[in-house]
């Protein structure tokens, strides 16, 4: 075990050039993966330009915070060495491509092509958290790829939910985009939630996107608006809406009751409601409560599942990725579940940031499908 293959530093150019440096002489085929709060996004040709220097590959993205064992850190970046650089692509335009999907599977499929079927590597991405699709076009990469890969991912950029440049390579910054890396087959990621499935049930009648435009038949926000009020006793406005939202998501009901979290964010003028990540026309609906920390089984879930999928995570960095809508409704206890995960996983640090949405599946090799208010996991074991 490496256990300088991790390093949490400040934006200081001499301090990133000789940790990078010392790193390169090492490793010479080495690659970097950058993890960066959106405080420090103006920061970021820094590291950019010691690894334009140095010659390493570089994969970056922002997000509203870092994890670390103390909690949220809005300065400084994570810096993740990749011992021997992955094949990796960082997609532009994804709002232009006519499909994304295929356009990621042709890149990957080469590599794919040599990879031993006991070996399969995990494809990690990271999106722009403003395209409405994320979803569906996950769920377009596993018709494209089914099970040569395991999934995992998350989306990057604001808190605020307004458009920004949040991925980067060593040359550029942009918006709209999503990197998708092939990591070791030991780099697979597990996620959860946590959330039960209450009983009654609404329907998406009309979306478009990431956009619920009706349900039952009537303007989104109404309906959304009277569920929570007579369900929960809180009376929903324009200018409340986002703090309350966050405590009362929706979930796509699936076949086997298990849900899938949306977090409203915004209302249109129109009544309509905009969601991280993309809801299916006739979708079924449920109103959803987050569960008290005292009352959660989220971290006890996903412990249980990286022990039996991810022998020995134990004794290793864990990566993870907590979303920023479970931090609102969960508010200081999040440290406390911090500590809970580190403490039943047995790693050694967490490592990671607050995310805006989460790709994965519950056990290894499930059909992958993108979330929000969820826990995304796995070691990092450089």
């Amino acid at each position: 075990m490496d256990n300088n293959a991790i390093e949490y530093i400040p934006f200081e150019e001499a301090i990133i050039f000789d940790l990078l440096q010392r790193w390169h002489n090492q490793y010479p085929a080495m690659g970097v993966m950058a993890l960066v709060p959106e405080a420090e996004n103006q920061q970021i040709p820094l590291l950019q330009s010691s690894c334009q220097q140095l010659g390493i590959p570089l994969t970056g993205a922002v997000f509203p915070a870092l994890v670390t064992d103390d909690g949220w850190r809005n300065n400084g970046c994570w810096l993740l060495r990749l011992n021997q650089q992955p094949p990796s692509h960082l997609f532009e335009n994804i709002p232009d491509r006519t499909d994304t999907a295929q356009d990621i599977a042709t890149k990957l499929e080469p590599f794919l092509e040599l990879a031993d079927d006991a070996d399969k590597p995990t494809l990690f991405m990271m999106f722009d958290s403003m395209l409405p699709d994320v979803g569906t076009i996950v769920e377009n990469l596993y018709l494209n790829l089914a099970d040569s890969v395991h999934y995992a991912g998350v989306n990057a950029g604001s808190e605020t939910f307004q458009p920004m440049p949040c991925l980067f390579d060593a040359s550029k910054i942009i918006p709209n985009g999503v990197w998708c890396m092939l990591l070791p087959a030991w780099a697979g990621m597990l996620l959860e939630h946590g959330y039960p499935a209450p009983d009654k049930v609404i329907s998406a009648t009309s979306a478009e996107g990431n956009r619920i435009i009706s349900i039952d038949w009537q303007p989104a926000f109404d309906v959304y608006k009277q569920l929570v009020l007579d369900e929960c006793g809180v009376e929903l406005s324009t200018d409340n809406f986002y703090q309350y939202a966050s405590y009362f998501p929706l979930g796509i009901l699936q076949a086997n009751n298990e849900v899938v979290v949306r977090i409203p964010v915004a209302i249109h003028s129109d009544g309509s409601i905009v969601c991280v990540g993309d809801v299916p026309a006739n979708t079924s609906l449920v109103l959803l409560h987050a569960p008290p920390l005292n009352e959660s089984q989220c971290v006890t879930q996903i412990c249980h599942r990286l022990q039996t999928d991810l022998p020995e995570i134990s004794g290793w960095p864990l990566l993870m990725f907590y979303c920023a809508a479970r931090r609102i409704h969960l508010g200081g206890d999040t440290l406390k579940e911090l500590t809970n995960l580190k403490s039943c996983t047995g790693a050694t640090q967490l490592v990671g940031a607050l995310s805006l949405g989460e790709i994965g599946s519950r056990r290894i090799w499930e059909y992958p499908m993108f979330h929000s208010a969820a826990l995304l996991c796995g070691s990092w074991k450089y």
